[in-house]
């Protein structure tokens, strides 16, 4: 695979700098005003001041500048117009979710393995006479690295056209009338297409250790402010992961994940379609999620989303 991850994400908010200490606590590392960098990722978030809560920029990373010219090619097949101002990346405008992409030519992520706990289990003991080490942490959870971002899409067909057909984003799977999970890594997904009546960002996500990290870095949030939480501890169906999600204050979802599918030969997996997002029908609900509290509507409707509508068209 030509591209090999996310690089960064430009979120555009009305008050960037309350939203800039919501992302320091949640253990992102400040190097700059509006600007966090992961463990492994490097800067990785950028946040901007704008009219309404949206991705104004995401940037994917290419190994070389051959993969640019073939993404040229195919964009202008689409007949989408490049951004062409540096040599290194190509910069597109994608309408349906009205963000600029920036494929650009990057170094790939190389991540130490994370070192868990040892686990005892029915009929193993893996740790004697001794208590877990989850559970003797305590430095703060820090994310490792930008996972994925998640869109709305006032044409989600056009905009899976764009990131599949023009950028050469894979489908990992679908769900029917509803979203897209595309990768551009090994990664299950890194860019989620939902269709949506207004271009806006749902969420951005953060991998962390384990699912003890899930758990801490959570608990730290909400010590601090319980009007934080949004849905958790759970894991999803599609995709696998364990997954909490927090709202900032500018009402984006950010969400600390662990144990993510990963798909590392495209020809072993099986894309699949699932049936509509319904947490009331048994089948929609495997869609969404296997286990965990039920999402609550702001999830899948956000509470503004009637203002996002009049200002995103």
């Amino acid at each position: 695979m030509a591209l090999h991850g996310l690089s960064y994400v430009v979120m555009g908010v009305p008050d960037a700098a309350t939203v800039a200490g919501f992302y320091a606590d949640f253990g992102l590392d400040e190097v700059g005003p509006g600007r966090f960098a992961t463990v492994d990722g490097g800067e990785q978030l950028r946040i901007v001041p704008a009219a309404w809560r949206h991705v104004v920029e995401v940037g994917v990373a290419a190994d070389d500048p051959d993969d640019l010219g073939r993404i040229r090619s195919r964009l202008a097949a689409l007949d989408i117009a490049c951004e062409d101002t540096d040599p290194q990346s190509v910069t597109a405008y994608e309408e349906g979710t009205g963000i600029r992409v920036r494929v650009l030519v990057a170094p790939r992520i190389t991540q130490e393995p994370a070192v868990l706990p040892a686990y005892n289990l029915p009929g193993q003991i893996n740790r004697d006479t001794a208590r877990s080490e989850a559970v003797l942490r305590t430095d703060p959870v820090r994310p490792r690295k930008l996972g994925h971002v998640v869109i709305g899409s006032v044409d989600q067909k056009q905009s899976q056209r764009f990131f599949v057909e023009g950028l050469g984003f894979k489908v990992s799977d679908e769900v029917v009338g509803r979203a897209a999970f595309l990768r551009c890594s090994t990664d299950h997904h890194n860019i989620l297409v939902q269709n949506s009546p207004a271009r806006f960002l749902h969420h951005t996500s953060w991998q962390v250790e384990d699912v003890d990290e899930v758990g801490r870095g959570a608990t730290s949030m909400l010590a601090a402010d319980p009007g934080r939480h949004v849905w958790g501890l759970g894991r999803h169906h599609i995709g696998s992961n364990f997954f909490w999600y927090l709202r900032d204050p500018g009402g984006n979802f950010a969400e600390y994940y662990s144990d993510l599918d990963c798909i590392v030969e495209d020809q072993l997996w099986d894309p699949r379609v699932f049936d509509a997002w319904d947490p009331a029908s048994p089948n929609g609900r495997l869609g969404l999620y296997n286990w965990g509290p039920p999402p609550p509507p702001s999830f899948l409707k956000p509470d503004d989303l009637a203002e996002l509508m009049a200002e995103s068209h």
